[in-house]
């Protein structure tokens, strides 16, 4: 993987990865928290694209990750990382197979409650959030029933 980069009338291109995960159009200045949240790269070089241009958006982030297929649990956390990533698994330079990050109903131990009354701030509780609304994004805390919306989200 040539780690590279130039620019062409304006749009930024990036290095073509031989085999591995391609994840795109994270919301711009995402992407190093996404690939902290993946625990990755576990070994292997990873790209990040941050704050680039974007046809469907003003900016965007981009990971590539060289040697790493990630699995379907992994696809849907990067979900909260905006609401059209895409993950395409990348075989001899060609997309082998794309897939759309989707929410699933409920997020577990993955995200913490604001509220500093909340169960899950003073004991060990597995936190769990329902999504109430994908666009914008909003959740509600399961224990203490808090809600909240996309800017409020921090992970644990």
């Amino acid at each position: 993987m040539t780690e590279t980069s130039e620019v062409d009338g304006g749009r930024q291109k990036v290095a073509a990865l031989r085999h591995g995960t391609v994840v795109d159009h994270l919301n711009a200045g995402t992407a190093l928290k996404a690939l902290e949240v993946l625990g990755m790269p576990v070994d292997g070089p990873a790209l990040l694209g941050i704050h680039l241009r974007s046809e469907k958006f003003e900016r965007k982030d981009i990971v590539k990750i060289s040697g790493v297929e990630i699995g379907e649990d992994d696809i849907a956390k990067l979900a909260l990382f905006g609401p059209c990533v895409t993950v395409s698994y990348i075989r001899d330079y060609a997309v082998h197979h794309k897939v759309r990050a989707e929410l699933p109903d409920t997020i577990h131990g993955l995200l913490q409650c604001p509220n500093p009354n909340c169960i899950t701030r003073h004991e060990q509780v597995t936190t769990r959030f329902v999504v109430r609304r994908r666009t914008p994004l909003q959740l509600r805390c399961h224990y203490c029933e808090r809600s909240l919306l996309e800017d409020e989200i921090r992970f644990v």
